[in-house]
C-alpha cells in the first residue's frame, strides 16, 4: 500500500461512514509518518480503521470497501473496518496520533498511530508479519528500542508478558542496519 492508497481508503470510508476523523491503527499507519517507507513496510494491502465518532460504523466501512468487494477489486487495498479493542496500545497512545489529512484526502482526517505505539502493538500481537514488519522498522531506523521498549512498558499487560516481549526486541538489537 502507498500513501495515495490511503487517502483513497480515507475518502472512501469519509463517505460510508460519514464520520470525517479515521483511527488507523495496522501496518498502513507508517504511512502517515513515512510517505515512502521501505518497500518491506509496505507490502499491505489492507487499512485497519475505524470511525473516531461512531466505531460501530466500522462495519459499513467493511462491507463496502473490505476485503473481497468491488473496490478491492478494482484497486487491489481495502479497508478492514475495526473496533478501538483491536489493538493493544501504549498508555497514551491517543495523544501521539499522527494525523494525515491533505488536499487527496478531500476533507477525511486519518489519525494514524505514531511508529512506536503501533510497533509496540504489534509485538503484543506476535505473529511472524508483525515481528518481522518491527524487526524492519527497527533496521531501517523508522523506530529505536529504547523508546519502544518504554511503549512495551506502558501497555496494559501483566508485567511478565511485558518482560517476555522486551526480551524479545532486545535479542534483535544487534539486528545490522542497512547502508
Amino acid at each position: 500500500m502507498r500513501k495515495h492508497d490511503l487517502e483513497h481508503i480515507l475518502r472512501a470510508s469519509m463517505t460510508i461512514s460519514e464520520c470525517k476523523t479515521l483511527i488507523v491503527i495496522g501496518s498502513a499507519a507508517i504511512l502517515a509518518s513515512y510517505s515512502n517507507p521501505p518497500e518491506e513496510l509496505s507490502l499491505t494491502r489492507e487499512a485497519d480503521i475505524f470511525p473516531l465518532d461512531n466505531p460501530a460504523r466500522s462495519d459499513l466501512i467493511d462491507a463496502a470497501i473490505g476485503e473481497e468487494s468491488y473496490f478491492d477489486l478494482e484497486f487491489g487495498y481495502y479497508a478492514h473496518g475495526v473496533g478501538p479493542e483491536t489493538a493493544i496500545l501504549p498508555q497514551g497512545w491517543e495523544n501521539r496520533l499522527v494525523r494525515l489529512e491533505n488536499p487527496n484526502t478531500l476533507g477525511a482526517v486519518g489519525m494514524c498511530l505514531d511508529p512506536h505505539d503501533l510497533a509496540a502493538s504489534k509485538l503484543v500481537a506476535g505473529r511472524e508479519k508483525d515481528l518481522a514488519f518491527v524487526r524492519a522498522m527497527l533496521r531501517h531506523g523508522l523506530a529505536t528500542a529504547d523508546v519502544l521498549e518504554g511503549r512495551v512498558r506502558a501497555l496494559p499487560l501483566k508485567s511478565q508478558q511485558i518482560e517476555q516481549i522486551v526480551a524479545r526486541l532486545r535479542s534483535w538489537e544487534d539486528q545490522p542496519r542497512p547502508s
